[in-house]
């Protein structure tokens, strides 16, 4: 399915946004994946250095629409925590951004 299927839902935490998209793993499948990202409020997802993707592990499904935007929120906000292994918003904290 084409991106503009897919809706995007925003949640705000701890002074940022966090963008997410559950979607079908592939069209047709009853397996789901998500994408998102990490933001200051209004920033431009466009202009690079001004979000943090993320993305489900390459192999990693979930059985429904809603487990996947659930691990997607618990990713987000790891990552503003600062509890996620890879990803963090340092970057986005010390870029000025």
């Amino acid at each position: 399915m084409s991106e503009e299927i897919h809706g995007w839902q925003m949640l705000e935490y701890e002074g940022f946004e966090i963008h997410l998209s559950p979607r079908p793993k592939q069209s047709g499948d009853s397996r789901f994946t998500y994408i998102g990202y990490v933001c200051h409020p209004g920033a431009d997802p466009a202009i690079p250095g001004h979000v943090m993707p993320f993305h489900a592990d390459g192999e990693e499904w979930f059985a429904s629409m809603e487990e996947a935007r659930y691990e997607a929120v618990h990713t987000g906000r790891s990552i503003v925590d600062g509890t996620h292994p890879d990803l963090s918003v340092l970057s986005l904290v010390t870029g000025g951004v």
